[in-house]
């Protein structure tokens, strides 16, 4: 795998997220379709590609004064709780099934986006 193609695989996983229709999906896709990387790696490097776009989205967005930080903390406090026994619970699952779990996931995400869009 070149690393123009890995610069450009990223470049648009990171645009596409940071506008909120979820690049972390085109990543991990990328990585374990065209860098032969495992579900779980893919899935670990996503979530550190992750933090970079998420402070920058989060600058633009508070400055611009559309995030109520008072309605969101339970929101954050909810996805930090869930991170350990999710983690957990992914380390028992094999990595043939997680693909297609994922796989299962993305498409009824697109499914549901698709019906949002027709109403």
């Amino acid at each position: 795998m070149s690393a123009t193609i890995s610069i450009i695989a990223g470049f648009l996983a990171g645009l596409i997220g940071s506008m909120g229709f979820g690049g972390g999906g085109i990543l991990i896709i990328f990585l374990v379709v065209f860098a032969n990387v495992s579900q779980i790696t893919a899935q670990g490097i996503n979530l550190i590609f992750f933090i970079p776009c998420a402070i920058i989205s989060v600058i633009i967005y508070a400055f611009k004064k559309q995030i109520k930080f008072k309605e969101i903390i339970p929101v954050i406090l909810g996805g930090i709780a869930a991170t350990l026994p999710a983690s957990y619970i992914l380390n028992l699952i094999d990595t043939t099934y997680l693909s297609k779990i994922f796989a299962v996931f993305l498409i009824l995400m697109g499914v549901i986006s698709i019906i949002k869009i027709k109403k």
